[in-house]
């Protein structure tokens, strides 16, 4: 369901509302389509010409790609003759917000992601040397890699058609939605402390993500929207569509986050991003433990304990060059619920 940002209820009570420089506010409606966008970005960094500039409070209309850049048409297609690495998951942007600047936070509810294109819109694969269960070039082995197969689906804002007996809904996020490094340039393949490839369900409509901003004008990237996935996108994809997503952003001053966060309804989530994935639950889970005692008045090590208790993870890929978990908690647990 699509939940316009004027008439989410809930937001009334977000931090994005409650410390956000529109305080609320909508302003202008801008489109990025692929005629303004032009050329699509393979790294995150503060480089590139912004290819729009918003206002905080603004809404953006983004047409993206799929993961592939919409080179994989058929079934027959084989992977790695068509795709040339690192040139994958190509990103809108980057995109320009007036008066951020470091030590600030952008702030970005996901309004609203629809697919776009000819059916089949939906792709997903087996690529060489990718996925969970298989050798990669960091995990080296010398079994053979599985044989290449390309999957065609049909998607429409209901329901993804994976077979003739079965259909999965429709359940899309952002795949890949980022800010600039400081001084780096990332590739839009990986994960780290500024968002990047975090294939994290969470990342959907209905939900606030919050990004640390280290470069001035904090250069937001997006794309890599998928249809559907389940946690660790296993195979190495999800079902990989192009889109039209709607956000609105804004700017909350002087805010001093390190990594991703994630406020829904009725949930706060941390993002950590690593190598082995042990670490990237203990990054999550200690933003989390952090953020309850700096800014819901928990004494730290109680929160520790608490989320012992009734923390929650979720896994968003475990085949990227690093792996992503969200480490979550109620809020009424935050506040009491007695």
């Amino acid at each position: 369901m699509h939940r316009p940002f004027e008439e989410s209820s809930w937001l009334s009570g977000s931090i994005m509302r409650a410390r956000g420089a529109a305080q609320g506010r909508v302003g202008r409606t801008h489109r990025l389509d692929e005629a303004a966008q032009r050329d699509f970005k393979y790294t995150l960094g503060p480089y590139a010409d912004p290819v729009l500039e918003v206002a905080p409070g603004d809404r953006i209309v983004v047409e993206t790609l799929d993961a592939f850049g919409g080179r994989i048409r058929l079934e027959s297609d084989r992977p790695s003759e068509i795709l040339e690495m690192p040139f994958g998951n190509p990103q809108n942007g980057p995109i320009r917000v007036e008066g951020a600047k470091k030590g600030d936070v952008l702030a970005i509810y996901i309004e609203r992601i629809v697919p776009r294109g000819d059916q089949p819109r939906g792709t997903t694969c087996l690529i060489n040397e990718l996925g969970g269960l298989v050798g990669t070039d960091v995990t080296a082995m010398l079994n053979d890699p599985l044989p290449e197969k390309v999957r065609k689906v049909v998607v429409d804002e209901n329901w993804v058609y994976w077979s003739d007996r079965l259909r999965l809904p429709y359940e899309p996020f952002i795949g890949t939605i980022g800010l600039s490094p400081q001084i780096d340039s990332i590739s839009s393949l990986v994960p780290a402390s500024h968002g990047g490839n975090m294939d994290l369900p969470e990342t959907r409509p209905g939900n606030v993500i919050y990004l640390p901003v280290r470069a001035e004008g904090a250069y937001l990237f997006l794309g890599d929207v998928h249809a559907t996935q389940g946690d660790g996108e296993l195979s190495g994809n999800a079902i990989e569509h192009p889109s039209e997503t709607t956000i609105v952003v804004d700017l909350i001053r002087d805010w001093q986050i390190n990594w991703p966060r994630i406020e829904s309804e009725d949930r706060i989530m941390s993002v950590g991003s690593a190598r082995p994935m042990e670490d990237a639950a203990r990054i999550a889970y200690r933003d989390l433990v952090e953020w309850m005692a700096d800014e819901f008045g928990h004494d730290r090590l109680e929160a520790y304990m608490l989320l012992s208790q009734c923390g929650r993870v979720r896994l968003g890929n475990m085949v990227d060059p690093n792996y992503t978990l969200s480490a979550g908690i109620e809020k009424q647990h935050l506040f009491g619920n007695v």
